[in-house]
């Protein structure tokens, strides 16, 4: 069956679904704030929504730990909200896309539960279980959460995988069997009229033979799991999945590919390949990391333009007329965008927001907009380890700080401050009014201070805002070929202040002009000769770049 190539010309608006309204004012977002908040993104001009998780959940790993695939998380409602939502969206001409977490499952899935009974319980082999090696794990594998990957259990005497928390055991995909209950569970939200999958760490479900120990950076404890991803039988896994279910159905689908490089996201999700329409990487995440690789990504050092803009041009280049890219400054895993690729996010919020939003947008690929991005949300700027929430925040404190004392308390905070994925988890921030409008109860997370400052409402109140400025942006996507299709290319790759690009469509040229400076700078690259297309001032200057001065000019 062939379909178009509709996802091509979508602009995607991220909601996470705990933090985005709640209906029933329980703290927690539902799916029926979700319906009644819709005409919003409608309004923004957002084609697809990508629903982080919403089905049955004991809620370790926020809704990434799942017990029931065809059941909602009843924080969220029920299956009939959910209904309503699907059936809303579709007649606002809004798509849903939903969160397909594959790799492992919540250890309270029955499955699990099953499997872990005894050696020969018909659900053993639904997960990946060794015996001790010399009175101890069965390699040098990290979590990707700190610790051992490996969890030992006392009954059966032997250990089983989870690359993230022990209460997310590994599915072993080797297994026929699991493979068939996936593509049943698919089938399951597909026949419910889904538009599509963004699919959770999906290049790691295929383990390398023999699960050998990965190579150890220097004074690591443990061994990196970076050998996991893109394993030898990842292609068979998706070609099969396309084979018994996507084929079958007119929809989207994203991969969550980390450690995955251009070569990989093409033989994964190419153009020509019958698998993914496309992949999240993670190497423009990952630019300006910690010097000391002991800590990973913890740090708090400002982005480096050269790096970064080296990184988004690889991908474009690489990818032009053989896969499609995934753009994206923010998600629920990764800090806000204003405040980690701007250096000031209080003076010049508003316009380092839209210059941000100008450089994602007039890239070749399917750009993704993340919750309270199109309003400027920025860091919630906690100060205290009691302040947070996320998992992966709270087990690094206590391995880096406490544990292998490699960092002290001071410095670590400064880090999660900068890159917990709580900063992206702050709820939705909607008016001035008690808890921004998210919630009349005790949210689950604290909001922001700021939201008196930056809200919806706020937003929608003034011409000159970041949301109207994002809707300016999403309207020039969807009419122009130029913006969708054309090649790029990087104009001085090694200006450390400006990042400027051009695209190129059958005879015309988008010349794209980004100053990530907090001041003036004086760039010529013939603008005068083009016609402005769009600008985060009121006025043009030219060759004049003012703080974080963003435009767009159609040249002939």
């Amino acid at each position: 069956m062939a379909y178009s190539d509709w996802w091509k010309k979508t602009v995607v608006y991220q909601v996470y679904p705990k933090s985005f309204q709640d209906s029933n004012n329980d703290g927690i977002g539902d799916l029926p704030g979700i319906t009644s908040r819709l005409p919003y993104i409608k309004k923004l001009g957002a084609d697809v929504i990508w629903l982080n998780p919403v089905y049955k959940s004991p809620d370790k790993d926020n809704g990434y730990d799942i017990s029931d695939y065809c059941a909602i998380q009843p924080n969220y409602g029920t299956m009939a909200d959910f209904d309503e939502m699907l059936e809303t969206a579709h007649s606002l001409g809004l798509k849903i896309m939903m969160d397909l977490v594959v790799n492992h499952t919540s250890d309270q899935h029955k499955w699990f539960q099953e499997s872990r009974k005894s050696i020969d319980n018909p659900y053993r082999d639904y997960y990946i279980w060794r015996d001790p090696v010399d009175g101890r794990e069965p390699n040098n594998w990290g979590s990707r959460f700190d610790g051992s990957a490996w969890e030992f259990d006392e009954k059966t005497g032997q250990y089983y995988l989870h690359l993230y928390t022990k209460e997310q055991p590994d599915l072993n995909w080797e297994n026929p069997k699991v493979r068939e209950e996936v593509w049943n569970l698919m089938r399951f939200w597909l026949d419910k009229g889904i538009d599509g999958f963004r699919m959770d760490v999906i290049n790691l479900i295929s383990k390398p033979e023999g699960l050998p120990d990965g190579n150890k950076k220097a004074g690591a404890k443990y061994g990196g799991t970076g050998l996991v991803a893109n394993g030898h039988r990842l292609n068979e896994f998706l070609e099969e999945m396309n084979d018994k279910v996507l084929s079958k159905y007119d929809v989207m689908t994203v991969g969550e590919m980390p450690g995955s490089t251009p070569k990989e996201a093409i033989k994964y999700a190419g153009l020509n390949e019958n698998k993914l329409n496309m992949v999240f990487q993670f190497n423009h995440m990952n630019v300006s990391g910690n010097p000391d690789k002991r800590l990973g990504h913890w740090n708090d050092e400002p982005i480096d333009l050269v790096d970064l803009k080296k990184v988004l041009s690889k991908w474009e280049i690489a990818l032009d007329g053989k896969g499609w890219n995934s753009l994206y400054w923010s998600n629920h895993d990764q800090s806000r965008a204003v405040s980690r690729f701007a250096t000031d996010d209080s003076r010049y919020r508003v316009l380092a927001a839209k210059m941000l939003g100008t450089t994602l947008h007039m890239l070749q690929g399917t750009p993704y907009v993340y919750e309270g991005e199109e309003i400027g949300m920025t860091n919630a700027h906690f100060t205290e380890l009691s302040q947070y929430e996320d998992i992966q925040s709270l087990n690094a404190y206590k391995e880096l700080v406490e544990v292998e004392k490699i960092v002290d308390k001071e410095t670590m905070l400064k880090y999660l401050a900068y890159r917990t994925r709580d900063n992206a988890r702050t709820p939705m921030q909607w008016d001035r009014g008690t808890n921004a409008g998210f919630t009349e109860g005790q949210p689950w997370l604290a909001v922001n201070p700021n939201y008196s400052q930056i809200n919806v409402e706020e937003n929608l109140e003034d011409s000159n805002s970041v949301f109207y400025y994002y809707q300016k942006l999403i309207e020039l996507r969807h009419n122009s070929d130029l913006v969708v299709y054309g090649d790029y290319a990087v104009i001085d790759m090694e200006d450390e202040e400006v990042f400027t690009y051009r695209r190129r469509y059958n005879d015309e040229t988008l010349l794209v002009i980004n100053n990530f400076t907090s001041h003036d700078v004086i760039r010529d690259y013939g603008q005068e000769n083009g016609a402005l297309l769009i600008g985060n001032y009121v006025d043009d200057k030219n060759t004049r770049l003012r703080p974080y001065e963003s435009k767009v000019y159609l040249l002939k």
